[in-house]
């Protein structure tokens, strides 16, 4: 049944993935109501709100748009940084909807600040032990015994970590777009059509967050079964 539930779960996310580079590759090619580049956009944002402690830069890559609380910038790649599409705007002010959430105090965000250290150990750690059983720890301790026991524990840990941050982010990302897309209504720099195809676009991107947490938890789920099957 896991086994299953890993190939779908695999599926879903290479067919959202490219689900998702579709809309933006269509949705960049669509001029914005406004004619500003994301940059602009990004800027105008940020002032709305009142942040000026936030800088706007250019970074190498495609969809490797982000915010970073801790040097307080807001990362846009290169397309959307120059271009003035509605792919363009939806990224751009969803990254500042981040911003936003950061200088409001989102509880969600906070709490997910806090994780990153914990949740970065605990992938690392992940794989370390999930390695060392499958090239030679189990066939060395035998797959019973506390060796084994507590190395499926420390997994189910782990697991459990990543997927309590997969989890949380999922709030904070839905409510940077539900933000993004406000500040586009009330600024009035998208038309209709193209206010749709940026909140399609941001949906798309959501959906990205939505099939790791699934990944996770069925991640989770099959480690914890090992472990009960392991102790009857």
């Amino acid at each position: 049944m896991y086994i299953i539930l890993f190939i779908g779960v695999a599926i879903l996310s290479f067919a959202v993935s490219q689900r998702l580079k579709n809309k933006f590759k269509k949705y960049s090619q669509v001029g914005l109501q406004a004619n500003l580049t994301g940059r602009e956009i990004a800027e105008q944002m940020l002032r709305d709100n009142r942040i000026h402690n936030v800088q706007v830069v250019s970074v190498p890559g495609r969809l490797s748009d982000h915010y970073n609380p801790a040097d307080k910038t807001v990362n846009l790649s290169e397309d959307v940084y120059h271009g003035r599409s509605a792919a363009a705007a939806a990224v751009a002010a969803h990254e500042c909807g981040h911003a936003v959430q950061h200088a409001t105090a989102y509880s969600f965000l906070e709490f997910r600040s806090t994780m990153v250290p914990l949740q970065n150990i605990s992938a690392k750690l992940l794989n370390m032990v999930v390695l060392f059983l499958f090239f030679g720890g189990a066939f060395i301790f035998g797959m019973e015994g506390d060796f084994y026991n507590i190395a499926i524990l420390i997994i189910i840990g782990c697991y459990a970590v990543i997927t309590l941050f997969s989890l949380v982010t999922l709030p904070v990302e839905f409510d940077a777009s539900k933000r993004a897309m406000a500040w586009i209504k009330q600024r009035n720099v998208a038309s209709p059509d193209q206010y749709d195809m940026a909140q399609d676009a941001l949906k798309w991107a959501a959906m990205t967050y939505v099939v790791a947490a699934l990944g996770s938890i069925v991640g989770l789920l099959y480690w914890v079964s090992i472990f009960l099957g392991n102790r009857d």
